[in-house]
């Protein structure tokens, strides 16, 4: 089961990266690249591999807040196993259980490992957010179609309405609400929904007993998906665009937001579609569809098989298909 999907991802890696690029390439692209200068490679190679330090140091963070312990290579583990389940899987629900899943090979309590992966998500998408209302300030072209004042309005309101609900969390007014909610659903899904709540509140109070840690975190975060997106630049500088770097780095961010929530495994399609759309006239006329394929190298798919190796060396093959992996999955 395991390897059909492995087998059907890389088709559909494949067939999309072929599409984008044969759908944008014209007259001028093979001149273009001819030009393409060769140390913009390295740097975003460095650049991953800082985006990629900075999130295992966020990790052992994290654990190191919740009381635990965990080696360097134990964390690269929890990291690199991350993109590779999260590129087989829908969102970002893989992702976790690949986390889950290395930490408790690390010997860290499923309880603790469960709260340390939201925390890693939350604050990940809490950075995206606080700086969505920074960047729509300064571009105008993001969304052509919505202006950017009905954008502003709804990243403020869902940063408001993050905060309250965050408040309510931990102040303990939203339990009666959560329960109500649960009665009011199925038994099993009630269940569920409780152990959700329960989860996600123990994040959050994990992250409100230590606000110094928080704010480590939260930095350490924000570094490392800049660090992460400033493949894109570099690949740009590469390719003699004078680029604007806050423009570029902004359009990166509101791309990624919608990944986490993609419907598609590790946002295949998506992403590359996106990123055509908000590039298109940043790129060299007829490089769109090769850099946005060439981000999707460095910062998805190399860590993929890297991951895929750890997860191998760690589980062995055997692992990749027994059931409880399937369900997992």
């Amino acid at each position: 089961m395991f390897y059909k999907r492995l087998i059907v991802l890389l088709l559909l890696v494949g067939v999309i990266s072929y599409c984008v690029i044969y759908f944008t390439v014209d007259i001028n692209t093979l001149k273009t690249l001819i030009d393409f200068q060769p140390w913009s490679i390295a740097a975003a190679f460095f650049s991953v591999a800082i985006g990629l330090f900075l999130d295992g140091l966020r990790l052992t963070q994290l654990i190191k807040i919740s009381g635990e312990k965990i080696t360097p290579l134990q964390a690269a583990r929890v990291v690199f196993g991350n993109y590779f389940l999260a590129l087989l899987t829908p969102g970002f629900s893989g992702g976790a259980v690949a986390q889950l899943m290395f930490l408790r090979h690390a010997d860290i309590p499923i309880g603790k490992a469960t709260v340390i992966v939201i925390v890693r998500t939350l604050v990940s998408i809490a950075f995206l957010f606080v700086c969505m209302p920074f960047i729509l300030l300064s571009d105008d072209g993001v969304l052509p179609w919505i202006s950017n004042e009905t954008l502003l309005f709804v990243s403020i309101l869902a940063i408001g309405a993050v905060a309250l609900l965050v408040w309510a969390m931990v102040s303990g007014y939203f339990d009666k609400v959560a329960i109500f909610i649960a009665k009011k659903i199925s038994h099993k899904k009630g269940r569920k929904l409780i152990g959700f709540y329960r989860d996600n509140k123990k994040a959050i109070l994990l992250l409100a007993s230590s606000p110094a840690g928080l704010l480590k975190v939260f930095i350490i975060s924000g570094l490392s998906l800049i660090a992460l997106y400033s493949v894109v630049p570099f690949l740009l500088l590469g390719l003699g665009v004078d680029i604007n770097w806050a423009l570029v780095m902004g359009r990166m961010i509101f791309l990624n937001i919608f990944l986490y929530f993609s419907p598609t495994p590790g946002g295949s399609g998506i992403a590359e579609g996106g990123f055509v759309l908000l590039f298109n006239t940043i790129a060299p006329v007829g490089t769109v569809g090769v850099v946005a394929v060439a981000w999707r190298l460095f910062a998805e798919y190399i860590p993929f098989l890297v991951g895929f190796y750890y997860t191998l060396k760690s589980f062995g093959r055997s692992f990749l298909g027994k059931s409880s992996f399937k369900k997992t999955s």
